[in-house]
């Protein structure tokens, strides 16, 4: 089973963009540090997430803001532009709003009003 639940905080503002292969399908990227307790490093994980979600995300979210992951875990491999090869772990699924953005509406709002419950991974 391939399952992963993390809760942590934006590293830096979400990264909206469109896979043009697919019709222009938003996809929103996202850091988040996630604590791994008192005194220790945290962990830096690389999120996606698409369409309605992937729009809610960059129209709402900022650095600092903390945010729950529920998805999957995926390896990619690619060619850089310099030839060389490249690959990295990515969570991509659902991201729900934790906490609230300057005090204004609930996460609840936030997240279920825009975002989608499903993701159709495309690749």
């Amino acid at each position: 089973m391939n399952s992963v639940a993390l809760v942590g905080r934006l590293t830096k503002d979400p990264e909206l963009g469109h896979i043009e292969s697919q019709d222009g399908r938003a996809v929103c990227d996202l850091r988040i540090a996630v604590s791994n307790g008192p005194e220790k490093p945290p962990t830096y994980v690389d999120v996606a997430c698409f369409d309605r979600q992937a729009e809610a995300c960059a129209a709402h979210l900022s650095k600092g803001r903390q945010v729950a992951v529920d998805g999957r875990l995926l390896y990619r491999e690619w060619e850089a532009e310099d030839g060389s090869r490249r690959s990295k772990h990515s969570v991509v699924g659902r991201v729900e709003f934790l906490g609230s953005a300057n005090g204004s509406r609930s996460a609840e709002e936030d997240s279920s009003e825009e975002g989608s419950d499903e993701v159709d991974i495309p690749f």
